[in-house]
């Protein structure tokens, strides 16, 4: 196959659309030799977070000296930053070979068409086999309990904050889409989990009652203690009980609720250990399998993890902020932390919003323009964004008037440049209403991407 032809394939598969349910990716897998039985793995479902928590994890994993595997989506601007091994992207050339492969394997089939999602899970799959990974860490794409990657069986299952988010598929209530989340937990199998409002701890409480596991909640088993946040990450103390105490932890990713998630994949990779100090006199030792996830491990892990499109900031003038806020749940965590760090320095937030058509751009809006100076209102080239002019309706239901809305991120990104010299040397733009959004203007600030239509 041609790499314009397994290029043409990956681009060709979005036309399935979304797709819920395990028989493809079952079926799928079993045409690869079943390549997720070959190593340990660590899944990862939730609302918001469970991007930073899987990189933490995977990092701390690795700086244990696992080789370690990392699955995410969507990805920012190339799609390589999908599948990882060792903090290391997969290469483009070996996209294209494996995803030939997928093809032909699936052209043997009769009627036999798999999703986007469900290929691409399935190429890390084979990628993961091939290169011997000791662990993968895999982040769900939605949901979790009818997600592709849900036919991995985990050593450990991690859910991270549950909110509203993708009603349309999840469900309208709270309960409904923790439901869907809960769906990974598996009998037996260790979970740790964010802190939840009520209604979904509950659900997580009964569906681990039923598979007879043990769960560990942030704010009752585990806990941490902030005492530094500044632009450039947050300092910490992580708690549990007696038992361990680990004092000045850093994290270079601003927030405080990156002290959340830091704080499961602490607990998370401490389970992890017990799992393979059980398997070892099992005989599963090999492929230094049993290296030791210490206190050490455990710092530079989170020292050294790197998680774009996050309260990411880019240098210069005007200096940019991107995050991936998505959801009223993400968004209001985005406001306060921009209140609470970067309003320290900065005095004029300059907003490039651009949201996705079919999600709760009132709830988006609603914590994030009362403290902007200057609000510019745009969408990402994706068949799915919202119309500026829309955006501009709604901004204007909710009381405001001094709105500028452009067709493109790049314009906005302009837009925002020549109002930051207007307001002065104390600006920051902040781009942010989704994740192809702050794509784009990645790229826009100088990342090259890789396969970036991909984006899905």
């Amino acid at each position: 196959m041609s790499y314009r032809d397994a290029v043409q394939y990956l681009y060709s598969l979005q036309k399935y659309g979304i797709k819920f349910g395990l028989e493809n990716i079952t079926r799928l897998a079993a045409l690869l030799d079943n390549p997720h039985e070959s190593f340990l793995s660590v899944h990862v479902a939730g609302t918001n977070g469970k991007g930073s928590t899987s990189a933490m994890i995977a990092s701390i994993l690795q700086a244990a000296g696992f080789r370690t595997g990392l699955f995410t989506s969507p990805h920012l601007v190339s799609f390589t930053e999908r599948i990882r091994i060792n903090s290391q992207e997969i290469k483009e050339h070996e996209v294209i070979d494996l995803s030939g492969e997928i093809r032909e394997r699936v052209l043997q089939c009769n009627d036999f068409s798999p999703t986007f999602f469900e290929v691409v899970t399935a190429l890390a799959l084979l990628y993961f086999k091939r290169k011997q990974v000791d662990i993968a860490v895999f982040e769900t794409g939605m949901g979790g309990r009818l997600d592709a990657t849900n036919i991995i069986h985990p050593m450990l299952t991690v859910i991270t904050t549950i909110s509203y988010d993708h009603k349309e598929f999840l469900g309208a209530r709270l309960e409904e889409i923790a439901r869907e989340k809960a769906g990974i937990i598996k009998s037996g199998i260790p979970v740790v989990s964010s802190r939840q409002e009520p209604e979904a701890e509950r659900v997580l409480k009964e569906k681990t009652g039923k598979e007879n596991t043990e769960i560990s909640f942030y704010g009752h088993d585990f806990s941490s203690v902030l005492k530094q946040e500044e632009t450039g990450g947050i300092r910490f103390d992580y708690r549990q009980g007696k038992e361990l105490s680990l004092n000045d932890l850093f994290v270079p990713l601003p927030g405080e609720h990156q002290m959340e998630n830091a704080s499961v994949a602490i607990k998370a990779v401490e389970l992890c250990s017990q799992h393979l100090s059980f398997l070892k006199p099992l005989g599963r030792e090999n492929s230094g399998l049993f290296c030791s996830i210490n206190h050490q491990s455990i710092r530079e892990g989170l020292n050294a993890v790197s998680w774009p499109g996050r309260l990411q900031l880019f240098h210069g003038f005007p200096p940019v902020v991107l995050d991936g806020a998505h959801n009223p749940s993400a968004a209001t965590v985005l406001a306060r932390a921009l209140e609470r760090t970067f309003l320290k320095k900065y005095q004029n937030i300059i907003l490039v919003l651009g949201v996705m058509d079919d999600k709760d751009i009132r709830g988006i809006m609603e914590p994030l323009l009362p403290i902007a100076s200057g609000i510019i209102l745009t969408a990402p080239d994706y068949r799915r964004a919202a119309k500026p002019d829309k955006l501009e309706r709604i901004a204007q239901s909710l009381g405001y008037s001094n709105l500028t809305a452009v067709p493109t991120v790049h314009q906005a990104l302009d837009i925002a440049k020549a109002l930051a010299v207007s307001l002065g040397d104390d600006s920051l733009v902040v781009v942010t209403g989704s994740f192809y959004t702050i794509g784009e203007a990645s790229e826009v600030l100088g990342n090259k991407g890789v396969l970036t239509d991909l984006r899905e």
